[in-house]
């Protein structure tokens, strides 16, 4: 059975956009194409790919097992034909990272301007986000993650800082009000501002000094999602309302400047940058390409 590619890359759009007219966006055209794209996959396929609500567009069972099977398969022909990339003057194209909330604040900010300056015919699309996801599946060319969340099979590449810390502040009136931690279990009896990814995990707290480790689990009357809500749970420490644990990078501006103190310095805990990573078993593509050459010769690699 052949399909057209045309609606099968509509369908997908449709399917990561989670609606017409978001796939219409992302495909460039618009949202009465899109839809006639997919109900003419739909009736070529004999089966219903999207169950459709006024509120949603989500994949059936059969729609989800085709986009499995399909976005790779898609991603492969875009790569392919790439390389007539390779025969122009500069790179051109759309680059898609998937890259952690932090990464966009703290590690991107320093390398994107300079990037756009070098490849101005490339198009960079940043999807910021906290949850772990398979890139290639959501459309993405490669993303960033640490170390520790790095699938065996990827090609990785130190991307930022390649040493950073995790650092506990609070503000002048809250420690005026309840004193300084002289040791992390003393966080336990302080007030401290929480955060929880979306997988519902909330991390704990973890310090070591001259080999001795320790991990808390403080308590307080504020939880804020990790990564979005992030920017509240610093503007609440700045106001007093208790204790905040995050990157050092985040924190410093406000360490600076005094509105935050620093807490428990001796026992920060290091751990190794950020990697770009993106899979090793397909053609490269050109602007992802021109971006690991620009990050490892920028020295931001």
């Amino acid at each position: 059975m052949k399909a057209n590619l045309g609606d099968l890359n509509a369908f997908v759009a449709v399917v990561r956009a989670k609606g017409f007219r978001g796939g219409a966006r992302m495909s460039g055209t618009s949202a009465s194409a899109i839809s006639e794209a997919v109900r003419r996959l739909e009736t070529q396929l004999g089966v219903r790919l999207l169950n459709r609500t006024t509120r949603s567009v989500v994949p059936t069972e059969a729609g989800q097992r085709l986009l499995e099977r399909l976005a790779p398969a898609l991603t492969e022909v875009e790569a392919a034909l790439d390389v007539v990339n390779g025969f122009r003057d500069r790179p051109a194209g759309t680059l898609r990272l998937n890259v952690p909330i932090s990464a966009s604040r703290l590690v991107l900010p320093a390398i994107v301007p300079s990037f756009l300056a070098a490849y101005p015919d490339i198009v960079l699309e940043i999807v910021a986000e906290d949850s772990f996801i398979d890139v290639i599946a959501a459309g993405c060319d490669a993303g960033i993650r640490y170390d520790e969340r790095l699938e065996q099979d990827m090609i990785a590449v130190p991307i930022g800082p390649r040493v950073q810390r995790f650092a506990t502040a609070a503000a002048p009136a809250y420690l005026a009000a309840r004193g300084r931690p002289d040791h992390p279990r003393d966080l336990l009896k302080h007030t401290c501002i929480r955060g929880r990814f979306s997988s519902g995990v909330m991390p704990t707290w973890e310090f070591e000094r001259k080999g001795e480790k320790v991990r808390v689990n403080p308590t307080g009357n504020l939880i804020v999602r990790a990564g979005e809500a992030v920017e509240l749970g610093v503007e609440a420490a700045i106001a007093g309302a208790g204790v905040i644990f995050l990157f050092e990078d985040w924190l410093r501006p406000y360490l600076e400047s005094g509105a935050l103190v620093p807490l428990l310095e001796p026992w920060w805990v290091t751990f190794s940058g950020p990697f770009l990573y993106y899979p090793g078993r397909r053609l490269v593509p050109a602007p992802l390409r021109a971006f690991v050459d620009f990050i490892r010769t920028s020295g931001d690699a």
